[in-house]
């Protein structure tokens, strides 16, 4: 998971690539995405230490930003996140610099990260169908990415 987080992660790299490297404005994709991996860990109430250490790993070693710039993208998009009314400017954002393909991509990431503690509590599965369909992923297409990743997390299921 951590491997295929850095390379979408670098992705996004890519289209910021005019920005100053530590200046996380409201249209950067790296604040976007920060922060709806952040409200996905929330959602069904615990958020594991496990989660914050890969979710951190992951922000420093894909934008190669120093200790206290992953610090502070973390700190904007936790704010982002408890200011905002619901995930649509963070989806339009995505949408403005992901194409179609590294949307599947996105919501792929976005369900490893809901499969990551063993299960999809109802809440993360609300928040996936709509994130799902504002970044114009079809139903089909999300309900396979979903089984897919839900296999590879719990075999069991």
């Amino acid at each position: 998971m951590l491997d295929r987080l850095l390379d979408f992660m670098k992705d996004i790299q890519q289209s910021v690539m005019g920005e100053p490297a530590e200046n996380f404005s409201d249209d950067d994709p790296r604040l976007a995405a920060a922060a709806l991996l952040l409200h996905v860990m929330d959602v069904d109430g615990d958020r594991r230490e496990t989660e914050r250490d890969v979710l951190y790993r992951t922000l420093s070693e894909a934008y190669a930003l120093p200790r206290e710039a992953v610090e502070r993208l973390i700190q904007a998009a936790e704010k982002a996140d408890q200011e905002a009314i619901d995930i649509y400017g963070f989806s339009m954002v995505l949408k403005r610099h992901l194409n179609q393909a590294a949307r599947l991509e996105f919501i792929e990431l976005m369900w490893e990260m809901v499969y990551s503690d063993g299960e999809a509590h109802e809440l993360e599965d609300v928040v996936m169908w709509r994130l799902a369909d504002l970044l114009e992923v079809a139903e089909p297409d999300r309900m396979t990415i979903q089984q897919r990743v839900e296999k590879r997390f719990c075999p069991q299921a």
